[in-house]
């Protein structure tokens, strides 16, 4: 169990000559301290960040992360040494997962971005351990970042919309530029396009592109949720009968704008002056400046409002029960457009914290008249909150309508801080987070051996770090890349104190989080006060917490994996004291263990590689074969939002030119020196449902399609097939037609492994290795089998084919199921790869080509030295000239956090 320590104040403060915190009614607020503590220590909150080595990638390329798996205060965690990362697609499926093994609270990996898995568009990078799934999936990491494609790309796009508003719906005019590898303009050339929406099309259409190369698309009037919901699809035809697909997503296509309004406190209270935040956004997601006016139901103008930073910013009213507001808003485009604050409350206590003394936090509690007179002399409580330890507690009585209280910031550790204010019953009438900096991270410094270097050149950098003046050990992670190739916006990248310190603790979109970290200012101090009032915190429900309705707890922390089920009888009763021996051929590994009085057996912290299968055997026991072996399934992590889609870029073909340009010349230097080697190969029919007679009336051609190529990486079949199957919902164990599951049908798809018909368990015992497809049909045709089986739609799961040759007898009895020994595939560890740094000896570039890389150099297990808070690395440049960028980022075993970016010349 965690210790957690409180600290509980019940303090003097002096407001208006009087003392309102006075040591009264502690047991209320005693128990609002010791349910939390529990709370706290019972359900600890664990978080994963990873750092990775660019903010984007082309097809071909290999992330390389590390995982960094912290729990109270930031310190490494031992709850969980297991951490699972996924790679998701822009239409929800899950491409890749990994499960890494976590030492001391730190993992690191790899995934590479193969041509035949993906393809250009966004990405999301989600992160999580098992311990974390039981709670809201809004705190896993989850980063959004795209990839291009330089390789493959033979058609460069250019997407732009124009929307209008009609009287029945929106109508959409895309105007799309098609460019060939050369950026010559493919002119007069016959285009295809398709909206589509859950997999089926909603409009189609056929043009012709220009002599610029460009195509005007007109998008048919309909519903706007319809629009933004699709993607387009569009087929080119550039000669030689051969034709390019694009898709681009409808997400931003029709125009618009939003603004939200957040009063500090929570509420407009009569006769209360109260701050009020503002967040104005475009349909992109993305924050936009606006101007404009509040004015009251007179028409009287009480305020002006201008954002101050990405569509935010605060003004103050003093509210009448008597006037409603509205908001007079001008949009960058001149659009103008007006909105209702929120309804102003006769009666109420408000609470207003001031953050700009560098060593107090100011809060003011504020009652109107009425809940003065109807709550004097009424307690109430002032508790103060971060990473769930509750550092500041006070209990005042109501005397006056104003109280004023300073709390030392010296109390609070950096981060978020909720700061509630409770009645005496423990109600929470009104809150405000803010965020706490002291600037007290660990002090990192990267020191290069030479002002400068050549192409090739040895580079030698020292790592210091530092907790004020005393030095560390910690664990750390370096990255280095080509400036020029890979320019990035410090500002808007995900770090490692952007996400511990800020994201990680708050819901909903945080855009450029990084501002807020980088050379932080008075103004950027100000700004993310604003953001405080403008963004969702539910760490901490105190409702639920005081009322002890704690959380359901699924899932338990990792600290291996477990091979977990039950031995029975044929006849469905326990076998106690049974034998089951498991084995990994792949690894020669085996172990055994007995049943307990109930039959169950569970081998703990198995060392299974990633895709090996285990096999279970019950042979050993008396009347053994008649016994059956169960094994519980894994659960997998369902999809949630994206909360970070505004991150998605629609044109990165145009946004990442630079690095796309650099990537195209990597992938034509590295052909140059590849050996080619031509080889005869026997043409395979692809296994396919026409195989079987069972499917006589099926479509020739299957809606949907999932090939090898897409289940490559992926360990267990139905993980993937829960978010790959197009056009299907994977709910309760059952596969459905996404429309008619909408629309509140509950029949389920029919499966198929081969002409067998299986259920969707079944699927869980499938290693997606076996499998050379899956077809997806939403229809049965005239086949008669979704009528014979009393479903809807078809799947079948084409195995790969074996090459035929002669077996024995005994093989042959081998090949017949038994009950009582099962193999099964089982989501095993993925072992990193090592990073490849070359060494040069000397600096002349190559005459194949040359060293175009542009991740330098990655190593995610920087070590410093315990006495003097050091450690050196040692690499060699490319053959690219400018600036290189290195970034450290990393934990000591404290929690203290940090991150230094540097820069140096190549000439």
């Amino acid at each position: 169990m965690i210790i957690r320590r409180f600290l509980l104040l019940l303090c003097l403060l002096p407001a208006f000559g009087a003392s309102v915190f006075a040591q009264q009614d502690s047991i209320p607020l005693t128990t609002i301290i010791e349910k939390t503590s529990k709370f706290s220590a019972s359900y600890p909150i664990e978080k994963v960040y990873l750092h990775t080595d660019k903010p984007y990638y082309a097809v071909g390329d290999t992330i390389w992360f590390k995982a960094y798996v912290t729990i109270e205060k930031h310190q490494p965690s031992a709850l969980s040494r297991i951490v699972y990362v996924d790679l998701i697609n822009n239409r929800d499926s899950v491409v890749e997962s990994q499960r890494i093994a976590v030492t001391n609270g730190f993992a690191s990996g790899n995934i590479v971005l193969n041509g035949d898995t993906y393809k250009q568009g966004a990405y999301r990078l989600r992160s999580y351990t098992n311990w974390m799934r039981n709670f809201d999936p809004d705190y896993f990491y989850d980063r959004t970042f795209n990839v291009g494609n330089a390789i493959d790309n033979q058609v460069r796009t250019n997407i732009s919309y124009k929307s209008s508003s009609k009287r029945t719906g929106v109508k959409v005019d895309a105007t799309i530029m098609y460019k060939g590898p050369d950026n010559s303009p493919y002119a007069n050339k016959k285009v295809s396009w398709q909206l589509m929406k859950n997999g089926d099309p909603v409009s189609k259409g056929r043009g012709t592109t220009d002599d610029k190369g460009v195509l005007q698309v007109d998008i048919p009037e309909s519903q706007a949720d319809v629009i933004t919901g699709g993607i387009l699809v569009t087929a080119i035809d550039v000669g030689d009968r051969k034709t390019i697909s694009s898709s681009f997503s409808m997400r931003t296509a029709v125009k618009g704008y939003d603004v939200q309004f957040f009063p500090e406190g929570g509420q407009l209270t009569n006769g209360i002056r109260t701050k009020i935040a503002f967040k104005a956004i475009a349909s992109s997601g993305l924050g936009v400046d606006i101007k404009g006016t509040i004015v009251d139901d007179k028409g009287a103008e009480v305020a002006q409002i201008n954002s101050a930073h990405l569509g935010m910013g605060i003004f103050a009213i003093t509210p009448d029960i008597e006037r409603s507001y509205k908001a007079n808003i001008t949009f960058p485009d001149g659009s103008q457009a007006t909105y209702n604050l929120p309804r102003v409350q006769s009666m109420g206590i408000n609470i207003a914290v001031y953050n700009n003394d560098p060593t107090n936090l100011t809060v003011k509690i504020s009652a109107n008249d009425l809940f003065f007179q109807r709550k004097q002399n009424k307690s109430f409580y002032l508790v103060a909150q971060s990473g769930g330890v509750i550092y500041y507690a006070a209990q005042t009585v109501l005397q006056s309508t104003v109280y004023s209280a300073n709390i030392p910031k010296s109390k609070f550790p950096t981060g978020i801080v909720q700061v509630t204010l409770f009645s005496s019953g423990g109600y929470a009438l009104c809150e405000r987070i803010v965020f706490i900096q002291h600037n007290d991270q660990m002090n990192i410094a990267l020191k290069t051996d030479k002002p400068s270097y050549s192409t090739r050149g040895n580079v030698k950098i020292t790592v210091s770090a530092k907790n004020n003046t005393t030095p560390v050990e910690g664990s750390f992670s370096v990255a280095v890349v080509d400036d020029g190739t890979v320019p990035s916006n410090e500002d808007a990248e995900s770090t490692i104190l952007s996400n511990m310190l800020l994201t990680s603790d708050l819901k909903g979109y945080i855009e450029k989080p990084n501002y807020y970290f980088n050379k932080p200012d008075e103004e950027k101090l100000n700004n993310l006060d604003i953001l405080m009032l403008t963004q969702g915190y539910r760490r901490f429900d105190y409702e639920d917490i005081l009322a002890d309705k704690n959380p359901p707890i699924y899932l338990m922390p990792e600290q291996g994996i477990d091979v977990i089920g039950t031995l029975r009888t044929n006849a469905g009763l326990p076998v106690a004291k049974g034998s089951i021996r498991l084995l990994i051929p792949d690894k020669n590994f085996s172990a055994e263990t007995i049943t307990d009085m109930s039959g169950n057996f569970k081998f703990s912290n198995v060392n299974v590689p990633d895709t090996s299968k285990i096999t279970l055997s019950a042979r050993n026991n008396p009347n053994g074969r008649n016994m059956v072996i169960s094994v519980n399934g894994e659960a997998y992590q369902k999809l949630s939002k994206n909360n970070n889609i505004a991150e998605e870029i629609l044109n990165i073909d145009s946004t990442f030119r630079p690095y796309l340009q650099n990537s195209y010349k990597q992938y034509q230097s590295s052909r140059t020196i590849k050996e080619v080697v031509v080889k005869a190969t026997k043409i395979v029919k692809k296994a396919s449902h026409t195989d079987y007679g069972t499917f006589a009336g099926l479509p020739m051609m299957a809606d949907h399609e999932i090939s090898t190529q897409q289940l490559d990486g992926c360990p267990l079949l139905i993980n993937c097939l829960s978010t790959m199957a197009m056009g299907l919902t994977y709910i309760d164990n059952n596969f459905y037609i996404t429309r008619d599951y909408n629309s509140g049908s509950r029949t389920p798809v029919q499966i198929y492994v081969g002409s067998l018909p299986v259920d969707a368990n079944f699927l869980s015992s499938m290693a997606a290795s076996e499998v050379e497809s899956v077809e997806i049909f939403l229809n049965d045709g005239v086949s008669g089998i979704n009528r014979n089986t009393q479903t809807k739609g078809v799947m079948v799961i084409n195995k790969k084919v074996v090459k035929k040759q002669k077996i024995t007898l005994a093989q042959l009895q081998e090949l017949i199921p038994k009950q009582n020994v099962i193999t099964f595939a089982v989501q095993g560890y993925t072992k990193a790869k090592e990073f490849y740094s070359p060494k040069y000896d000397v600096t002349k570039a190559g005459t194949l080509g040359g060293d175009l890389r542009n991740t330098i150099y990655w190593k995610p297990n920087v070590i410093t030295d315990k006495a003097t808070g050091t450690a050196t690395i040692n690499f060699f440049n490319s053959d690219q000239r400018g600036s290189y960028r290195a970034i450290i980022e990393g934990i000591d075993a404290e929690g203290n956090i940090g991150r230094s970016v540097i820069h140096y010349n190549v000439k």
